[in-house]
């Protein structure tokens, strides 16, 4: 704390003479009793007022400091100690001015000085170190600047000189420091975990009492003898107004330390304020988003409730939204959803609210006692959701299905509301000609099992409810195994096995997708990684995976992850994955191809534009479509097809492999026709890892060397015949 420095007529010193006469005040009164009687009473309260507030700012200060990190704190930590020091020294200095030792004193300027320093430095090491991250820090750190208080005090009692003979009691100077350093570091402990504002209080009043009990205690473990000078009158008012210019000195330094603190809570309310709102506000059109409107659908629920109303919760979905983003760019997509979101708020009335939940997905509540009330209000809707919207020279129109559930005839409280909301619109979307459709539970059963299945594919992961199967792929010439394609399969607990045509269609409507691809593809390398041979092994990418800005990132983490060589992992893409984007698309493969990764063209002859697509791509295979192979051997027109396809493939140097072979004809005409590879149900079906080594295809080591040359295994295609070929399995 800092201690004036004052100029003196003795020797750099000006004394302040008492009007005793040579009293030791301990002596006559007791120990404790001169603090009252040899106190000016006034100058103790300033003093007192002086420390309350003081020790109420620097704990509030000290709480800022420990809820940030890096600069901040050290920011904090200053005007912690800044503010701790100024009201420790000015308490002890107002207080030592307003005590009346009974001989004539003054004050060394250089340890006055020196003691405010060392207030600082230790209320700033202790508050610093009470942050740390140790059990103990608070009662440690606090304990610092209960010590570094103590030697503030003592330094400032070296530079009160007296004219006359001082002495100590010790037990009483060590048990001044003890009270310091019990009582700070209880303030510090407390303050660090006070909750509410009675337990702020709780430790301000500590760290009160240990100014105080130092100061006290340790002038009661003073003595002063005087050397029986003759004492000249008192300077009352000159001691009075040096206490009062430094208490004004103090409130300064104390009333900066509450200005930060307060600009700091404004600045910390508006930005607190600035998150609220984005976090219930969409950021692209400036609705309401979910967050809000869960909180709106509550407190209509409720109001209804009261009131004896009824609430309708209408669920939209934009029709054509996917359409105008492929054939326009997000870009127009955007523009679409600001301005349909503009309309719907510019339609609403008082009752209505409508939140954006994400995609092209919106919510509308409304406010009803009739029938009449959510037809208008849903003819207003149909009306902004139709209209055509400009896009440079075009007109768009994307048109909405919305599905309307009623509170509490179709539901009694909120997930209930919503999920039937859902299936209603569901409902609208898959009916023809049908814009709008209200909830029938009788009508929806089928809608209700998709959901129900997408909630347990949730938690088939968790189960370990899916594996995995592989499905050979062999040289048509020779019949070597070529690799394995990865496919992905689900035994339900209850309903046995689902096939990949019913749950990867959920996983993809309910964005279940990217989770599911990353397990197939993380799964896949690992088990192939232990193979022997090192056979390639194949994964398909759905098209919202590929969309994924993040798939060549996750393919590289989990070749590293795994142990597998890059050259031994294919990806299948159809030609839709990579349609809607083809820049992305292109600049997309070409990370995953630099890695070592080979890209396989699946489903070739189905898509938009396969000879363009073959041409701008950079593809290491073609996959026939097995709706080609089904009828080669009986159908000229197909055979012809497939013939034109084979030839692509040669002069194109790029290999093309034959799906869904399931007779002796298909495998023939392939062979004649100088196909490169094949698979299907005729060379084996999918089987798990443990059938294919238990029929001596593949052996399995522990960890497999990204080093080892893939060694072709070669068998012939008639070993893995069926007895009753079948249709190919979904991947």
């Amino acid at each position: 704390m800092l201690e004036p420095c004052l100029m003196t007529t003795y020797h750099g010193s000006l004394s302040v003479l008492s009007g005793h006469e040579g009293i030791h005040p301990a002596g006559r009164d007791g120990l404790f009793e001169h603090h009252i009687w040899h106190h000016d009473l006034g100058l103790v309260f300033l003093a007192a007022l002086i420390c309350l507030a003081g020790s109420w700012v620097t704990l509030q200060l000290f709480r800022r400091a420990a809820g940030v990190s890096g600069a901040q704190r050290v920011g904090w930590h200053i005007l912690t100690a800044v503010a701790a020091g100024a009201a420790i020294w000015c308490t002890h200095f107002i207080a030592m001015l307003g005590f009346d030792p009974g001989v004539p004193f003054s004050f060394d300027p250089i340890l006055t000085i020196l003691s405010l320093i060392v207030a600082m430095i230790g209320a700033a090491a202790g508050f610093s170190f009470a942050t740390a991250r140790m059990k103990f820090a608070p009662l440690l750190g606090g304990a610092i600047v209960g010590l570094g208080t103590a030697a503030m005090h003592y330094t400032g009692m070296m530079g009160y000189s007296v004219q006359g003979i001082v002495t100590w009691n010790m037990p009483l100077l060590a048990l001044s420091i003890i009270f310091s350093v019990f009582l700070s570091a209880s303030a510090v402990h407390l303050m660090l975990r006070a909750a509410n504002t009675r337990k702020q209080i709780i430790a301000a009043a500590f760290l009160v009492a240990a100014i105080v009990m130092l100061h006290f205690t340790g002038m009661a473990a003073s003595h002063f003898e005087p050397l029986g000078v003759v004492l000249a009158e008192p300077m009352q008012d000159a001691v009075k107004a040096l206490a009062f210019a430094i208490a004004g000195v103090g409130f300064l330094i104390i009333g900066a330390g509450v200005a930060s603190y307060l600009i700091d809570a404004r600045v910390r309310s508006e930005s607190y304020e600035q998150l609220r709102h984005m976090a219930v506000t969409d950021s692209l059109t400036g609705l309401p988003n979910r967050v809000s409107f869960t909180g709106r659908l509550d407190h209509e629920i409720d109001t209804a409730k009261a009131r004896g109303l009824k609430v309708a919760l209408i669920g939209i979905d934009l029709d054509r939204f996917k359409e105008i983003n492929d054939l326009r760019g997000h870009g127009a997509g955007d523009d679409v959803l600001r301005t349909l979101a503009a309309r719907m708020r510019a339609l609403l009335r008082e009752g209505e609210f409508v939140a954006r939940l994400g995609g092209d997905e919106f919510a509308a509540v409304k406010r009803m006692q009739n029938g009449a009330d959510v037809s208008d209000f849903l003819v207003r809707l149909e009306a902004a959701l139709y209209e055509p919207i400009a896009l440079d020279e075009f007109h768009v129109t994307p048109g909405a299905s919305l599905g309307v559930s009623i509170y509490p005839d179709d539901a009694t409280d909120k997930n209930a509301l919503l999920g039937n909301a859902d299936l209603a619109m569901y409902r609208a979307k898959s009916t023809p000609g049908t814009n709008v459709a209200f909830y029938d539970p009788s009508m929806d059963e089928v809608v209700r099992k998709r959901k129900n299945l997408a909630n347990d594919l949730r938690q088939a992961f968790d189960r370990d409810e899916l594996d995995l199967h592989f499905q050979v792929q062999k040289s048509v010439s020779t019949g070597d195994i070529r690799g394995y394609e990865a496919l992905v399969r689900w035994k339900h607990p209850e309903h046995g096995d689902i096939s990949p045509e019913v749950f990867i269609p959920i996983a993809e409507e309910y964005g279940l997708i990217l989770q599911l691809g990353e397990w197939v593809l993380r799964k896949a390398c690992a088990r192939a990684a232990s193979w022997l041979p090192p056979y390639k092994v194949a994964v398909n990418v759905s098209p919202l995976q590929f969309a994924h800005a993040d798939l060549p990132k996750v393919i590289l983490e989990i070749l590293v992850e795994t142990g597998l060589a890059a050259n031994r992992l294919e990806i299948e893409l159809t030609e839709t994955a990579i349609f809607a984007d083809k820049e992305r698309s292109l600049h997309m493969l070409r990370q995953i191809k630099g890695m070592g990764v080979t890209i396989a063209l699946d489903d070739f002859g189905t898509g938009y534009s396969s000879l363009d697509t073959l041409r701008a791509f950079p593809f290491d295979k073609i996959k026939l479509d097995k709706s080609f192979i089904d009828h080669v051997d009986s159908n000229e027109q197909t055979a012809a097809m497939v013939r034109a396809v084979l030839a692509l493939g040669r002069s194109l140097k790029i290999p093309v492999l034959a799906e869904g072979i399931e007779n002796s004809g298909q495998l023939a005409m392939l062979t004649f026709e100088g196909c490169d590879e094949a698979q299907g149900f005729l060379l084996g079906r999918p089987m798990s890892i443990d059938r294919i080594v238990s029929a001596g295809h593949l052996s399995l080591k522990p960890v497999m060397s990204q080093t080892e040359p893939v060694e072709d295994r070669r068998k012939p295609i008639e070993d893995n015949v069926p007895e009753k070929p079948g249709k190919a399995a979904a991947s």
